[in-house]
């Protein structure tokens, strides 16, 4: 069975999502877009022969030939395209962030728990990688013994004169919000931001590097490097510390060559050439479920926890302070 997909933003990631399910995946058919700029939903959908371009997003979901919605779009516009697909009864996968606050990520919860059954993904691409995996079975085997610390960096080569300092948590740092609490099997506590030396490659009016600490439920700590204008790469990091060893993410896809003295890997340009293979699994594994009408992967409670941690981290950015993370109850919901 293909499942209809209609896609909500079609900037560079929601293009790239586009020309995946149309090309490289099974069980899916773009079949609408849209976009803030018309124009380039024009352009998405000629390269995708029968794909309809709508005026809104909310016109998009409710079009009868959209099975299912996926939002690709500016992070501030989630909530209303994720509330939208749930009142239509559409399974829905939403691009990191879920929503740009825990209060708005709330809502999203309180909505699809009263549905009966789940309907939103979450696009948290990293625990579809297979280095990241790898590392996960490594800890619940027990491998290294019980965690101590987490050591994670998130390198960017550059980002964009657009790019602003709280991005730095809420579109780079989450990942590592996300990918922690799924490697430990446990929830955020606290957290603290520290900000030292400023790099001069730094883009205007943004405090790069930032270091956050954040404090897991049974005590692991965690420290989280974000640096956007590192200069020679993408590079993406992580390492456990545990009683009786430690785990490293490996490289995924490298080749190592030595020649002329030198020994050495090639280092990413950008998140499209580190996570292709993520993004692949991940989509595929949401139109499998789709197909089936099961949900599964990061859910709307993973999104929540993710935005609350992010939240309390730009508080922590402006008081220097420790700030500890509240969360609800989480909902048996999202037990199964």
């Amino acid at each position: 069975m293909s499942v209809r997909v209609g896609v909500i933003g079609v900037g560079m990631i929601g293009a790239d999502h586009v020309r995946r399910i149309s090309s490289a995946l099974a069980g899916g058919d773009v079949v609408a877009v849209t976009d803030a700029d018309l124009g380039r939903a024009q352009a998405v959908a000629a390269g995708v022969p029968g794909t309809r371009v709508h005026a809104s997003g909310e016109a998009l979901v409710a079009d009868d030939a959209v099975d299912v919605v996926l939002v690709a779009s500016w992070g501030p516009t989630h909530e209303r395209y994720v509330l939208a697909s749930i009142r239509a009864g559409k399974p829905v996968f939403c691009e990191k962030p879920l929503a740009t606050t825990q209060d708005a990520c709330r809502r999203i919860v309180d909505a699809e728990t009263g549905t009966g059954g789940r309907l939103v993904q979450v696009g948290f691409m990293r625990r579809y990688d297979p280095a990241y995996r790898a590392l996960k079975d490594s800890l619940d085997h027990g491998s290294i013994g019980a965690a101590l610390m987490l050591h994670c960096a998130h390198r960017n080569a550059s980002v964009p004169s657009s790019y602003t300092e709280d991005m730095m948590v809420n579109d780079s740092g989450v990942h590592e919000m996300d990918a922690t609490r799924w490697l430990l099997g446990e929830e955020i506590v606290g957290v603290r931001a520290l900000d030292g030396r400023r790099s001069t490659r730094a883009p205007e009016g943004v405090r790069d590097p930032l270091l956050l600490i954040l404090d897991s439920a049974s005590g692991v700590l965690v420290d989280i490097e974000v640096s956007v204008s590192a200069g020679y790469g993408y590079d993406v990091r992580c390492e456990v510390v545990g009683e009786r060893g430690t785990a490293s993410l490996g490289d995924e896809g490298a080749v190592r060559i030595a020649r002329d003295g030198h020994r050495g890997s090639p280092v990413p340009q950008g998140w499209q050439d580190r996570f292709a293979r993520a993004y692949d699994i991940e989509l595929q594994a949401w139109l499998d479920a789709a197909a089936a009408g099961r949900c599964t992967g990061p859910s709307s409670w993973d999104g929540l926890a993710a935005a609350a941690i992010a939240d309390r981290a730009l508080e922590a950015r402006r008081t220097g302070e420790r700030v500890p993370v509240d969360l609800p109850d989480r909902p048996p919901f999202y037990d199964t």
